[in-house]
């Protein structure tokens, strides 16, 4: 079975209610929500190539009790805004997702950057980078622009191992790579070859995220190495491609 790739989701300023505040005689602290429970997400094209997805209630909730999470600018990790364990940082889940309330120490120069950029307009949403523990995928009917109906499959995030929150620069599907990147990912980790099959006829570029057919055994080792060497085994190679893909789409671990 492939190696869980992590995965990125964002929103909009607006949508995450972004809001800096000062309290007491200190520096600003940031307010938000990095997610939003139940509610529907077009990930690509759904009718097509994509699918839609939802994040239910409580999906951080095993995460926050066992995770040491970062906030990041970008999803640089040389951009650490504040952490759980050093007390700088405090996730919660409300009524609305998940919350992020951020100390902001202007001691480190991107931090003043970022509270700049926030209030000129220049940092436009939040994303949280995360791996998928429990999901569920089912078939919708969804109305087209025309007025009928349509097939399209929901992806329902059910739990999820939370590494980071960021303010972000780009907060959603601005541009096809990147929905093409969070369809193939979520894919190559549902581990249905069929299912991105389906969607690479009308998107060819997923077939990157397809896995490779296990090898037949071979009566004799081959020239260039491609029979596993002792200690090595094909769940091994799968993880090593799956970790080449991640390094080439951008997919930090």
């Amino acid at each position: 079975m492939p190696k869980t790739i992590t995965e990125r989701r964002g929103l909009t300023l607006s949508a995450a209610d972004v809001a800096l505040r000062t309290v007491g005689d200190g520096d600003p602290q940031f307010f938000g929500h990095a997610a939003v429970f139940n509610s529907r997400t077009a990930i690509g094209n759904p009718l097509t190539w994509g699918f839609y997805e939802e994040l239910a209630d409580g999906a951080f909730t095993k995460t926050l009790d066992e995770g040491d999470s970062r906030y990041l600018v970008d999803h640089e990790t040389r951009l650490v805004v504040s952490r759980v364990s050093a007390g700088s940082l405090r996730l919660a889940q409300d009524e609305i997702g998940l919350a992020v309330n951020s100390d902001l120490d202007r001691r480190l120069s991107y931090v003043g950057d970022l509270i700049v950029n926030i209030d000129n307009g220049n940092i436009t949403g939040m994303s949280f980078g995360f791996e998928v523990v429990k999901d569920d995928w089912k078939i919708i009917e969804v109305e087209t622009k025309d007025g009928n109906t349509a097939e399209a499959e929901l992806r329902i995030i059910r739990e999820v191992k939370l590494f980071e929150v960021s303010a972000v620069t780009f907060p959603a599907y601005e541009d096809t790579t990147a929905a093409l990147r969070s369809v193939g990912v979520a894919l190559a980790a549902r581990g249905d070859d069929a299912a991105i099959a389906r969607r690479a006829a009308f998107r060819p570029e997923l077939n990157n995220f397809r896995r490779e057919p296990s090898p037949e055994p071979a009566s004799e080792p081959t020239r260039g190495g491609d029979v596993p060497q002792p200690g090595e085994t094909t769940g091994t190679r799968q993880v090593m491609r799956m970790e080449a893909l991640a390094a080439r789409f951008r997919l930090a671990r």
